[in-house]
């Protein structure tokens, strides 16, 4: 069990006390909707439509993924994350969570001897999305049956497990032709996680919330059943899953007003020791908020052009203002990618795109299950 204090663990989602004493007009309803509560579907329809639009106004399908030219497809999807953590330069090494790629046929015990990674650590796929297959590991049987479970043909990571409780993703965008980049935003990710009471096990307290409830199966196979039946001391807090991803159950908090001068410089340099990277979101763990402000984290992950403006998907931002945010981006990456096009760099053909995309989806249907 794990104890950790978070910056803000208030929920910030909930609706007006008096939301229901007056009628309300349709204006005031949709703001109460964030981007989180919509259907899957329901979400990407809107988004579709824009990304088409901005198609025939660029006569390119695949525009966005000119704006990275040293990563796969510019990172729009089945880069290896790997070759993305390689570019960052020598100098910023002691930034980057150590790591080794285990391919297929490869011993992972014997390759995790030979880097010096100890126990525990993280196993995640090369070819990932949306925490499928990232999970802990704690010893060689821990891994051998990681392993056995991988895609015979897939390749994964052995990453040391970085320092610091919290994580954040941090986004990034440079024009090819300015000196410097932007730090546009900074999404603090709360991992799932119950504060014990001193009287009920993790289970129960899991059962007390009701958008925890609906993954309680999840949970208690990723958490093993001692664990979950446990009984944590009063205040200690227990994470449930490893990974800070929305569809385990994680918060996304915008903490985009607490970037500093030194953050973001530190960040702009590390970008621009990478091969010609101009868009994306650095992955990072760091002790307290004050140290990645002052530019101290580890990177665990870099994402190209297919990264997600996770911080509106804080539940504080109103429907509305996420969707105005989230299409606005969508129309920067495409603008990028219009200019790096005027250089020369020419997009991923749609065939190669689908083939990229597709083995990516049958990867991810036979990664292990996460934990």
């Amino acid at each position: 069990m794990a104890r950790h204090v978070a910056f803000d663990d208030a929920s910030n989602d909930a609706k007006p006390a008096d939301a229901g004493a007056v009628p309300l007009r349709f204006s005031d309803r949709l703001r109460l909707w964030r981007i989180g509560d919509l259907p899957k579907p329901l979400l990407c329809v809107p988004l579709v439509a824009q990304y088409l639009w901005l198609v025939a106004r660029h006569r390119s399908l695949t525009l966005p993924t000119a704006v990275n030219p040293s990563i796969e497809t510019g990172g729009m999807v089945g880069e290896s994350k790997v070759a993305c953590l390689a570019q960052i330069g020598a100098a910023f090494s002691n930034h980057v969570a150590p790591w080794r790629l285990v391919g297929p046929g490869e011993n992972p015990c014997a390759v995790r001897c030979q880097a010096g990674l100890a126990y525990p650590l993280i196993a995640k796929p090369d070819i990932g999305w949306c925490g499928y297959g990232v999970r802990i590991v704690r010893d060689d049987a821990d891994l051998d049956e990681y392993a056995a479970a991988f895609p015979p043909d897939g390749a994964y990571m052995l990453q040391a497990l970085a320092e610091g409780p919290h994580e954040a993703g941090l986004f990034y965008v440079r024009d090819p032709d300015a000196r410097v980049g932007r730090l546009l935003a900074v999404t603090l990710r709360h991992t799932p996680r119950v504060v014990g009471d001193g009287r009920r096990s993790v289970a129960a307290l899991v059962d007390m919330d009701g958008q925890q409830r609906r993954r309680a199966a999840y949970y208690a196979a990723a958490m093993g059943g001692s664990c979950w039946a446990s009984i944590p001391a009063r205040g200690e807090v227990v994470f449930l899953t490893t990974i800070a991803s929305l569809r385990a159950g994680a918060r996304y908090e915008d903490a985009s007003a607490r970037i500093t001068p030194a953050l973001a410089a530190r960040i702009d340099a590390i970008a621009r020791s990478m091969d010609r990277f101009h868009w994306g979101r650095f992955d990072v763990r760091f002790s307290t908020l004050a140290a990645l402000q002052a530019g101290e984290f580890t990177i665990i992950e870099v994402n190209g052009a297919g990264a997600e403006a996770i911080q509106f998907w804080d539940p504080g931002i109103a429907l509305p203002d996420a969707f105005a945010g989230v299409f606005a981006k969508q129309a920067a990456l495409f603008a990028l990618g219009a200019r790096m096009r005027a250089r020369g760099w020419r997009p991923v053909g749609p065939v190669a795109l689908a083939r990229a995309w597709l083995k990516q989806m049958r990867l991810v249907r036979g990664y292990p299950a996460s934990n």
